[in-house]
């Protein structure tokens, strides 16, 4: 299929298109029945999700009628709510389902090519979010929760061989801390999750034995996964993005284990499928299935760094270059991804910004750079949720002499100060020195290296960096804090880079500082 991805493509958005032809969005676009990508694109817009949170409203709020989509929408899901600080309403239906099940095959096809489990079982740390209903009567749940309710997500990870060790009861029980629980004490109060696992746990002296002599045997619980399951095969799951951070933690567990990045997508649908499994997650690229959807890339402006050098003229720098095609990406480049899904989204901004590694056959390869609108930037500045890990791993360094690590970060440009300073806030893993966090902060500051940044810094239009470690326990505030707004925990992302909207996070961060340093690096 992707030896022919032009064709595909062309012919993925015919058929949505036909399939979605009465709704009352396309209705309304005067595409009249055409369904060649030129038309489509001279008729309907590029989109936020602002622009159709109005139409989703109207599908949520009910009754049932074609309006994004040719067939009723049954199911909605919910975002994570890291960018926005709320979750975001989407669709989900049948076709989605579809897709997914696909990216689930394709990359469980080359993963086991690479690593055969034959007989298989997963131990999958999958939970659902508490189920809720809209207002029209569909159901709302993570597009996770949406996958696993599915009657055919079962079917499909058996044939996978990775069908999964943990009862329904226990994925879908009303607190993941009880799902979390290997034995059944007293506060395990749920009588279903009780009932479920007492079929499956019995008393087994002999075996508590033997992994209290494992446990016992290791040192700081380096490779601990690999002697509590000495047949294991990989360790699978997100590990890019904001999960990057966690790698380190999760190699000492892991020992020899390799560890495999899980496939690229989001609430509104999939991009792509990771074809090279054996690449460490830090290099990991997603290969574009060209029939899940109709994709369309933008161009990113010209960096910081030919602004400051060339002060390019203003009016050109507003002028946002034309989307490409999948196929007309080029290597080396950044772009911003728009999605058009079977689950009724046209030329939807996904906010991602993504750099073409190369091409698998026709298709391209993507490495997943950050979210476009979870950069800090004050002036002529941009740094990435990239930039930031980068920044925090090299300063993190000079508390990993004094035996502590960060076991947690996030920003903010506060722009109440004139001039606007970034704050990096840190939860560290015990008291460490003011004299070494002194030295951190300026490091935090010296390792932001884009051209805009250093220049700006240079000149004073920003203003010193911003070091606040925060009391321990304060990111577990803030997963408690989405677990609260109906967030499913395997769907919880520490946001990185926290914006003025998102003020809740905001205030939980702020209220829990227990000491402050400002750069003298400059």
């Amino acid at each position: 299929m992707t030896k022919d991805a032009e064709n595909v493509q062309r012919e993925t958005l015919k058929k949505i298109l036909e399939e979605n032809g009465s709704a009352e969005y396309l209705q309304n676009l005067g595409l009249h029945g055409r369904t060649d990508p030129e038309s489509f694109k001279a008729c309907v817009p590029l989109v936020t999700h602002q622009d159709l949170e109005p139409f989703i409203q109207r599908i949520a709020d009910g009754p049932p009628a074609s309006i994004l989509t040719g067939k009723p929408i049954t199911n909605i899901s919910l975002s994570s709510g890291t960018t926005q600080g709320k979750p975001k309403f989407v669709p989900f239906n049948d076709e989605l389902m579809e897709t997914t099940l696909q990216i689930f095959r394709t990359s469980y096809a080359f993963r086991n090519r690479e690593f055969p489990i034959k007989n298989g079982k997963a131990l999958q740390f999958i939970y659902s979010s508490k189920p809720s209903r809209t207002k029209g009567g569909l159901f709302a749940g993570t597009a996770t929760t949406n996958v696993f309710r599915n009657s055919q997500f079962k079917n499909a990870m058996k044939a996978m061989q990775s069908q999964c060790c943990s009862p329904d009861e226990v994925i879908f029980a009303p607190d993941f801390h009880q799902s979390l629980k290997g034995v059944l004490s007293s506060r395990i109060t749920f009588s279903s999750v009780r009932s479920a696992m007492a079929k499956l746990l019995k008393p087994n002296p002999e075996l508590a034995d033997l992994i209290h002599r494992k446990c016992s045997g290791l040192s700081n619980w380096y490779g601990l996964i690999p002697e509590l399951f000495p047949n294991v095969k990989y360790i699978y799951g997100i590990m890019t993005g904001s999960m990057e951070h966690y790698l380190k933690k999760l190699r000492h567990y892991a020992g020899d284990v390799p560890l495999l990045s899980a496939d690229y997508g989001s609430s509104e649908g999939w991009i792509g499928a990771n074809v090279n499994p054996k690449v460490p997650p830090e290099s990991t690229t997603y290969a574009v299935l060209p029939n899940i959807g109709y994709f369309e890339f933008i161009p990113l402006k010209v960096n910081a760094e030919e602004r400051v050098q060339d002060k390019v003229d203003a009016s050109f720098i507003s002028m946002e270059p034309k989307p490409v095609g999948l196929t007309e990406v080029k290597v080396g480049e950044e772009y911003e991804v728009i999605v058009t899904s079977v689950a009724g989204l046209y030329r939807y901004r996904l906010g991602d910004i993504v750099k073409v590694m190369g091409f698998h056959n026709s298709t391209p390869e993507l490495k997943f750079v950050c979210r476009r609108n979870l950069m800090l930037t004050v002036n002529i500045d941009k740094n990435t949720e990239k930039d930031l890990q980068l920044a925090v791993e090299e300063a993190a360094k000079l508390i990993a002499e004094e035996k502590h690590e960060v076991i947690d970060f996030s920003s903010h440009v506060d722009l109440w100060t004139e001039p606007g300073h970034y704050v990096i806030f840190w939860e560290i893993s015990g008291e460490v020195r003011d004299q070494v966090l002194e030295e951190c902060c300026n490091c935090l500051d010296r390792s932001f290296l884009d051209a805009g940044y250093v220049s700006s810094r240079k000149v004073n239009a920003i203003g010193p960096l911003e070091l606040r470690v925060l009391r321990r326990g304060t990111f577990h505030k803030i997963l408690d804090h989405y677990l609260g707004l109906g967030a499913a925990v395997s769907q919880f992302k520490t946001p990185r880079c926290v914006g003025p909207r998102n003020h809740k996070v905001l205030e939980i961060l702020c209220d829990n500082v227990a000491k402050s340093y400002f750069s003298t690096a400059f």
